[in-house]
């Protein structure tokens, strides 16, 4: 019987996640806010009736009560997280708030799956993290000045990396982070936020070449020392995203291939200077000729990925622990095993409509400084998204960075959770200033509507000045005529 259940539920998960994926894309062709209301509502109920299915799998494979504690304690989050936002700021992005608890929700259920405690770790980050980030809209709406710590940035950005290269603990041959009070920290996670604000707020103040160079220097700085702590990963990010952001505020194509140019060589700089490098490049070429000496992980990954197939094995059916680091870095091909490549794919889907409505408010958004914040994180995150499936799937060398909000990892979670509540900061200030445009329209219309009846007024009142002196002499006239009729007929009389 659980046999049935389980295989059942495998088919039941991937017709939620296509449903779920294609109101993600089809909202956007509504205008009329009802249907779209309509849509988001179906997108929660989906979202809970998949978590439902994959728990009730979870637990009858388990045979765990912590299981259903755990998914009674998701379900209150989720819920807790939908109405808060909703309801503390009217005018959020239900989309973008769907599509951050679908993805919390799949990482949490792969998480469960593969070791409890990690799940519990992540559920309380996840849980602290989002109470936090229900605050950052109002300081994004309320704060104006933001666009003037340029300075502040710059000097939080550095001495939070220099701090992991002096401090900072070697893992898998990179000074990643450190640890406090059993804390993992991972300073490069959210300097990439501190990173987006200082290129945002420099190229607001000034766009000239001088200018441009004291920021480039700066950008240039920020990915040094992540070079030099190995974290090649963050630095790569940081690099893609400062090239973006430059180029969308000069419009020269030039900054862009001189950003290439020296990607290109402090790439080949780096292959002959890092030996895990080599060895992730190697490995990349032919993991199977390299199966025992680093080629181990991705061809584990590839075999999981194929062993799925388009529909997956099932949760708990696969071998997903046999992947190296699966739920870290390596989590999309433990999804791709157990749940398929369909879902895999729709999950690349949602991740890209996250995207395409950061996009979005980037575009709408009239001040300089918030589009290319707006700009930038976007370009964070999905860069991130890319590099993570691109490394697992031996499209490009594995580069050691999580899939954003799926992924096991504290630092990661946190970041990318106050990525999504700064984008909705800014998306309510979006929704402000076109408030305020149409006031300033309503405003204009009717100030027009006036001056033009104060012109009809004064029009009237001018052709009324000029008929009264041209009826003046028929009045005289009409005065006249009966004086004379009346002198006639005495005339005859005579």
């Amino acid at each position: 019987m659980v046999n049935i259940i389980v295989e059942l539920s495998k088919y039941l998960i991937i017709t939620i996640i296509i449903m779920y994926t294609y109101l993600c894309f089809r909202i956007f062709g509504y205008q009329d806010a009802e249907k779209k209301q309509r849509m988001l509502k179906r997108q929660n109920t989906l979202m809970f009736m998949l978590q439902l299915i994959a728990f009730m799998v979870l637990y009858l494979e388990m045979d765990d009560i912590k299981i259903l504690g755990l998914y009674l304690a998701q379900m209150a989050l989720f819920l807790a997280t939908i109405l808060l936002y909703t309801h503390i700021y009217p005018r959020v992005s239900r989309l973008v708030v769907n599509n951050m608890c679908m993805l919390l929700c799949i990482g949490l259920i792969m998480q469960t799956r593969l070791s409890y405690s990690k799940a519990m770790k992540q559920f309380v980050i996840a849980a602290c993290a989002i109470a936090l980030s229900l605050v950052i809209p109002i300081i994004i709406r309320k704060c104006k000045f933001l666009s003037e710590w340029r300075k502040i940035y710059a000097i939080i950005g550095l001495i939070s990396l220099g701090v992991v290269v002096v401090v900072g603990q070697v893992s898998y041959g990179a000074m990643l982070g450190f640890t406090i009070a059993g804390i993992n920290i991972q300073p490069s996670e959210l300097v990439k936020i501190v990173f987006v604000f200082y290129v945002a707020a420099s190229l607001k103040v000034s766009r000239e070449f001088k200018d441009i160079v004291v920021t480039t220097a700066i950008a240039a700085f920020h990915v040094l020392i992540l070079v030099v702590s190995k974290d090649l990963g963050a630095a790569l990010i940081i690099f893609v995203v400062y090239l973006v952001m430059l180029y969308v505020a000069t419009r020269q194509p030039l900054y862009i291939l001189a950003g290439l140019g020296a990607g290109s060589v402090a790439s080949v700089v780096a292959y002959y200077l890092f030996g895990h490098v080599r060895t992730r490049v190697i490995a990349w070429k032919d993991p199977f000729a390299v199966y025992d000496s680093g080629g181990y992980q991705l061809a584990q990954s590839l075999f999981a990925i194929g062993t799925g197939g388009w529909l997956g094995m099932g949760l708990c059916q696969g071998q997903p622990d046999k992947i190296p680091v699966a739920a870290e870095d390596f989590i999309f091909s433990a999804i791709a095993e157990e749940l398929g490549i369909v879902f895999a794919m729709c999950l690349i889907l949602i991740c890209l409509s996250c995207y395409i409505m950061f996009l979005n408010i980037a575009m709408q958004l009239r001040n300089q400084f918030y589009k290319l914040v707006a700009l930038g994180l976007g370009t964070c995150y999905i860069f991130q998204v890319f590099l993570t499936i691109g490394g697992v799937t031996k499209f490009i060398p594995s580069t050691g960075v999580t899939l954003p909000l799926v992924s096991y990892g504290g630092s990661s979670l946190l970041s990318t959770l106050i990525m999504f509540a700064i984008i909705q900061g800014l998306y309510i200030l979006r929704e402000d200033e076109e408030e305020i445009i149409e006031r300033k329209k309503k405003e204009q219309q009717i100030r027009q509507l006036r001056a033009e009846r104060s012109r009809k007024q004064r029009t009237q009142e001018a052709r009324k000045r000029a008929v009264k002196p041209e009826r003046a002499p028929e009045r005289q006239k009409r005065r006249q005529a009966p004086g004379k009729e009346k002198a006639r007929p005495q005339q005859r009389v005579r």
